[in-house]
């Protein structure tokens, strides 16, 4: 198929379907931007119900589907990708003992009850293979988003399918992010992701026992990123926070290995923090986290994607950003408009430093 024009988005092996987004060639580039701009939100409603179609389609063959892999952001996850499943669960009737969900760290709670079934990546590549695989995927497409299937998640996929029935088909994050395209590129408003979403506070998952956590605590994960730079001036700011915290009452800290000194990486239980980093083996971290930060009093740490998931759980959020340029607001937009959806929005605060 030439370049120039759009792959087709539904691929047979045998038995076996895999639905992914749409690839777009050279003809996109080959028209004036100022003719893209007047087109992007009629265009963006054109491919929307493409995939809706698409979605339907699948909905509708009875197939087992595995929704998956999910390899990327921790944020996307809990913001687009596991509110998206859900919506395509309830949109076209899928019921749980068809759908599972691929995804790692343990996430299957963020899925419940509309997912019968959950794999975990880790049972199947370790952690470094999958970090190796992140670095090559950035390194060929600019960027650790999911936007197409890769060869290396297609031999992901045949492992896992290699157990399940014959006809499963596969959904590949890459539909959800050619349909929510319209919205990151500020082409169409909330709204569109709201009506390709379900929104709902998360169950609490149980209350994690052996690790000696305190009754009541405020749960902390503080790290650096392109919004929070790792500059003398955060790391101060780190210290006395996490001082400040632990003098009001018990911390538990979620971070690894936060250069927090400028000597190195300097110990959180040097403030009274109790460090839960490293406890859990990775293919029950995020599983671990979440029951910690849904037992909290209160979360607070640097801005990003794991910030979300404590408003989800009824917890209070409050997050930290150093440089206001190095994140996309699209997403703090969209984070305060599902939690004003589901009766949480006073539960996210994000202040700069």
């Amino acid at each position: 198929m030439s370049g120039a024009r759009i792959a087709d988005s539904v691929a047979h092996t045998g038995a076996k379907q895999i639905v992914t987004g749409e690839v777009q060639g050279p003809l996109r580039r080959l028209i004036p931007r100022a003719v893209r701009r007047r087109a992007a939100g009629p265009v963006g409603r054109y491919r929307g119900a493409r995939i809706r179609h698409r979605l339907a389609a699948l909905a509708s063959s009875g197939r087992p589907i595995l929704a998956g892999p999910w390899l990327g952001e921790v944020g996307f996850e809990i913001l687009y990708w596991a509110p998206f499943l859900r919506w395509f669960a309830s949109e076209f009737h899928v019921p749980p003992e068809r759908l599972a969900v691929l995804s790692r760290g343990g996430t299957w709670s963020w899925y419940a009850p509309i997912a019968g079934r959950y794999y975990e990546v880790f049972d199947y590549v370790q952690p470094d293979v999958v970090r190796q695989w992140r670095e090559a995927h950035v390194g060929e497409a600019g960027e650790q988003k999911q936007t197409r299937l890769t060869q290396r998640e297609r031999q992901l996929l045949d492992r896992v399918r290699a157990s399940l029935p014959a006809a499963t088909a596969v959904l590949h994050p890459s539909v959800m992010y050619d349909l929510m395209n319209p919205f990151w590129w500020r082409h169409l408003d909330e709204d569109w992701i709201h009506r390709h979403t379900r929104y709902q506070r998360l169950e609490r998952p149980p209350r994690m026992t052996g690790l000696n956590l305190p009754e009541r605590y405020v749960a902390a994960k503080f790290y650096f990123n392109d919004c929070f730079p790792a500059t003398e001036e955060n790391r101060a700011f780190v210290r006395a926070e996490l001082a400040r915290l632990a003098d009001r009452g018990p911390v538990v800290s979620l971070s690894a290995g936060v250069a927090i000194d400028d000597h190195g990486a300097c110990a959180v239980t040097t403030y009274g923090v109790v460090d839960m980093a490293g406890t859990a083996p990775p293919s029950q971290n995020l599983h671990v986290q979440s029951a910690i930060v849904a037992h909290a009093d209160a979360f607070v740490g640097t801005y990003g994607g794991f910030a979300y998931l404590a408003p989800f759980y009824g917890v209070r959020s409050t997050s930290y950003y150093g440089d206001a340029d190095g994140f996309s607001r699209s997403h703090l937009q969209m984070a305060a408009s599902a939690f004003t959806a589901i009766g949480a929005r006073d539960l996210l605060q994000v202040f700069g430093v």
